[in-house]
């Protein structure tokens, strides 16, 4: 019960926002319809075991007259039947495309707010793969969801109709045991009650590991993914390196995993499967076996043995709806289950950012930027660097410089906000604008434009703009590419794409410009132009820069440098 009630929990969680969201009132709507079209289902089957009564007493009696009309008969409630079944399943559907669409929606902006995808990256845990959370466990939470509250619904509304019409037609037993006799009215109704719970209990017995199973097979599929995708992006460096044989290892590691945990679902639905499927096939001779000594006795016609032994089938049909649900349910309730941990995640996240906790960012005064008391650490907690203190203006230009894995990189972060992980202040003039170039430039899918643009709309920048930037960093070639589509990042070289990271900053203007290792894919001769460009196009913006290369130094003003403090923090002293 403990756990029926976390899972109606945590479900429930996940869902309730829609229902009370700005769609609500056409979701709303079409999820009566939907009701309303399975509780007309389940009139037709009504109608349809009333006329199995009358259908086989005129086979029973040789009446051809009244085996015509019901022949009508029936053809009009197979095609009722069937209009409803197919503006059910449509209806359903829409329903749960704009469900999707909303969740999805809410999710893809709770993990793009306040950098909480990089947080739930850094943190780990419950956040794994969040791809495959948003795009394949929304679809099947809310498939699922509708699925079996739909399906629920309907064999609730099927018991209580066909209870009765059961209890009605199977009439008292008469047992006698050890002299006694003992009546049983409406014996039917408790031996398909007595049925389901025997075959309920048995499925659960052995299909319960299936949740776990199931869990497990969606976040191995997902790392496999996630390990092709990641390949895909990297051949240059998997060929350079001739790294074939590794990512042969991998893939087979990864897939192993994949195959291994299947082999558990597949001989965990094995013996599923021999129950259920067992559990079906007594079902359909089941109620003429109880059924049949009134029908010998000559106390119920063919009809009506029919039509009990088809309400029977219905009473038990609704009773087993987990029996025959419960793979359906079992993976349900891993998505279930995924979903809620990604929710946890996305929340700590935001408490997170809420809380200001670790190095916060306050509007400083107009044209200076400054750290007050930084300190550093890594996701672990030992400390990186310590008691940062600096200010910048507008216009300065300083070089950060330091040994590797000090944590130099790590301090811009910082300055960018989202590094969580840490101490102190740092003061950014309000509606300051701001720019970071990585080492490793991001280039989105798309047009060559939409990339240099990046991350602003193309909509709002002039060719004539692109086409300079492009030239000023000596990619002329490309400014006639501008609307060529592709995967840039496989595209162009290492080089080429810093490049293309040094026209954005043309291309935006920013007021504070950091340069993390953003020269280290190009020679010195192309890294002194792109500097002169910055000078001679950006004079009043702030350049800071992350750099090894002594060449850097003459084009900046002040240097900072990063030095190991001992065994402890590093610390960032004047360098000059």
């Amino acid at each position: 019960m403990s756990r029926l009630r976390r899972l109606a929990r945590d479900s429930w969680a996940i869902a309730r926002p829609y229902w009370f969201s700005e769609d609500r009132w056409p979701a709303l709507g079409l999820l009566v319809v939907v009701i309303a079209l399975t509780l007309g289902l389940v009139y037709v089957n009504v109608l349809i075991n009333r006329w199995n009564n009358t259908f086989y007493n005129a086979l029973q009696d040789r009446n051809a007259a009244v085996f015509v009309r019901q022949v009508i008969r029936f053809s009009w409630l197979a095609i009722a039947y069937i209009v409803v079944a197919v503006y059910q399943l449509y209806l359903n559907q829409m329903l749960v495309i704009r469900w999707r669409r909303w969740l999805t929606e809410r999710y893809l902006r709770a993990w793009l707010t306040d950098h909480a995808y990089y947080r739930m990256q850094l943190a780990g845990g419950e956040s794994d793969n969040p791809d495959q959370r948003i795009a394949d466990d929304v679809r099947l939470f809310i498939s699922g969801s509708l699925g079996l509250a739909i399906g629920g619904l309907r064999a609730a509304v099927t018991l209580v109709s066909f209870v009765a019409i059961l209890w009605s037609l199977s009439g008292p037993l008469h047992v006698s045991l050890g002299g006694i006799s003992i009546t049983v009215p409406g014996y039917m109704v408790w031996a398909a009650l007595l049925y389901a719970v025997v075959g309920t209990w048995l499925t659960d017995r052995v299909g319960r590991p299936l949740v776990r199973l199931n869990f497990d097979q969606q976040r191995y599929e997902a790392d496999f993914r996630f390990g092709l995708v990641r390949f895909r992006e990297n051949t240059e460096g998997v060929a350079l390196y001739g790294g074939e044989a590794d990512e042969l290892r991998g893939f087979r590691e990864r897939f192993a995993a994949v195959v291994g945990n299947w082999w558990g679902i597949m001989r965990r639905q094995k013996r599923l499967t021999w129950l259920t499927a067992g559990y079906a096939q007594v079902a359909v001779v089941f109620p003429f076996v109880v059924a049949a000594p009134r029908y010998f006795r000559g106390e119920i016609p063919l009809g009506g043995l029919v039509q009990t032994a088809t309400a029977f089938a219905q009473v038990q049909d609704a009773l087993s709806f987990i029996v025959s649900s419960y793979t359906d349910i079992a993976e349900w309730r891993a998505v279930v289950e995924r979903l809620s941990g990604f929710e946890r995640a996305l929340q700590q996240a935001g408490l997170e950012s809420a809380r200001g906790s670790g190095i916060a960012r306050a509007d400083g005064d107009p044209g200076r930027l400054s750290l007050d008391g930084v300190e550093v650490d890594r996701p672990d907690g030992q400390p990186l660097i310590a008691d940062v203190t600096l200010s910048l203006a507008r216009g300065d230009t300083a070089l950060l410089s330091g040994p590797s894995g000090v944590g130099k990189s790590t301090l811009v972060r910082a300055l960018a906000g989202i590094w969580p992980f840490g101490r102190g202040q740092v003061h950014v003039p309000r509606d300051a604008r701001l720019l970071f170039l990585p080492q490793k430039p991001y280039l989105p899918l798309g047009t060559l434009r939409h990339v240099v643009s990046y991350p602003r709309s193309d909509a709002g920048v002039t060719d004539a703009v692109l086409r300079e930037s492009l030239d000023a960093v000596g990619l002329p070639e490309l400014a006639r590419r501008l609307d060529e589509p592709g995967n840039w990042a496989l595209l162009l070289s290492p080089g080429e794409q810093q490049r293309i990271a040094f026209a954005r900053a043309l291309v935006h203007q920013p007021d504070w410009l950091f340069l993390d290792e953003a020269t280290s894919a190009v020679d010195e001769a192309t890294e002194a132009r792109l500097y002169r460009v910055l000078g001679e196009r950006l004079a009043a913006t702030t350049v800071v820069s992350v750099g090894h290369r002594t060449t850097l130094r003459r084009f900046h003003a002040r240097r900072f440098v990063v030095q190991p403090n001992g065994r402890g923090p590093a610390a960032v002293v004047d360098g000059g």
